[in-house]
């Protein structure tokens, strides 16, 4: 409310002097009430304006919040984007690598392929080849069992005409033996110098021929007699052996010894002649002034079904490289004058073991002594061989 202006007093001025200073204070009094409407609309206009500027600053602070909320989602998605361009960047360089891997993989397939053509084109080539072979093959086995089967009856046939032959040329022998021994006997004094070596070089030969003749009869016997396989304890047959062999052990003074025995299946007649031929060798083979010892083994082998027969002695040996040719027919490895025998013995013994459907074999060192291993199966069948 605008002040009432100030009523001037009549008793301190003049009335003209009171009327212009009244009109003035009048005067006055309306431009301060005017100003005063002035400065109170100025007042409500400010009061507005700050209302306004209120209202302006708080939608700035909302707009200056939403643009914070909007960088930091900005800021965000900026690293986001980045850590997506990172992801992009590392997935492109594996896609490159991967691709040049493909690219070598690619080129390795190609040259796998011209590869496996060749290849394949090779086995084709090898195919027809093998055909081919194949059918030489067959061809070649038709005829090796023609050819086996014309040996087998060729050998038949010099089997069967050496044991006649062989049977035919010990009457002549016998004949040639009986007058040379006569000639040796009732007119040796008779004879001169060449007349004695002669005869006696005649009575040598004739009883080398009877050796050679009666081995070749066991050997022809071995092949064509009846294959019956019997059961016995080994030391039987070693037993029989020895006592066949029982003047020569007496005087080589040999030891023999029987250290293993077992059951074995053979066929009695031909085991025998192996046995004996065997220990035969141990003796004849010796080192001079040293009696041969002989051991004598059979041992059933569980593992493989075979039984292993060994003789092994202390004789005089031979080099391994003679190991083939000892059991070949008529073979020495000595000069008859050295050792007595036709050189069929081992041979006799391979066949044997053959027969029995099994193996020979021999270690042996000079001046140590010989070790002979026959292997057979424990169990036999008539036929299988």
């Amino acid at each position: 409310m605008a002040p009432t202006p100030a009523q001037p007093q009549s008793n301190d001025l003049p009335s003209d002097n009171s009327k212009s200073y009244q009109a003035a204070l009048f005067l006055a009094n309306q431009e301060l009430a005017l100003q005063l409407i002035e400065r109170e609309k100025r007042a409500e206009e400010l009061a507005l304006a700050n209302i306004e500027l209120d209202f302006q600053n708080c939608e700035k602070q909302k707009r200056a919040d939403e643009l914070a909320i909007a960088n930091i989602e900005l800021d965000f998605q900026n690293r986001e984007k980045q850590h997506r361009a990172d992801e992009l960047a590392t997935a492109n360089r594996h896609l490159e690598f991967q691709l040049e891997e493909k690219e070598l993989r690619a080129a390795e397939l190609l040259i796998a392929n011209k590869e496996l053509a060749f290849q394949n084109k090779e086995k084709e080539n090898r195919a027809r080849e093998l055909v081919i072979a194949n059918q030489e093959l067959a061809y070649q086995n038709a005829e090796k069992e023609k050819r086996a089967a014309e040996l087998l009856a060729a050998n038949r046939e010099l089997e069967s005409f050496a044991y006649i032959s062989s049977h035919h040329l010990q009457e002549p022998l016998r004949k040639i033996q009986i007058f040379t021994g006569r000639i040796l006997e009732d007119e040796y004094g008779n004879l001169s110098s060449k007349g004695k070596y002669y005869i006696e070089r005649t009575n040598l030969s004739a009883k080398h021929m009877r050796t050679l003749i009666d081995d070749i009869i066991s050997y022809s016997g071995i092949n064509a007699g009846e294959r019956k396989f019997i059961t016995t304890d080994f030391k039987i047959i070693v037993d029989q052996a020895l006592g066949l062999l029982q003047k020569e052990i007496e005087s080589s003074g040999a030891l023999i010894e029987v250290s293993d025995s077992c059951e074995i299946a053979v066929i009695p007649n031909q085991f025998l002649q192996l046995l004996c031929n065997l220990i035969s060798n141990s003796l004849k083979f010796c080192k001079l002034g040293i009696p041969p010892h002989v051991v004598i083994s059979c041992i059933p082998e569980t593992h493989n079904g075979f039984v292993r027969i060994s003789i092994e002695d202390n004789g005089i040996g031979f080099s391994m490289e003679f190991k083939e040719k000892i059991f070949e027919i008529f073979q020495k490895l000595h000069e008859k004058t050295e050792y007595e025998g036709a050189g069929i013995g081992l041979t006799i013994v391979k066949k044997v073991a053959e027969n029995h459907g099994g193996t020979i074999d021999v270690q042996s060192k000079v001046s140590i002594g010989s070790r002979f291993d026959i292997c057979i199966p424990a169990v036999q069948t008539p036929t299988a061989y």
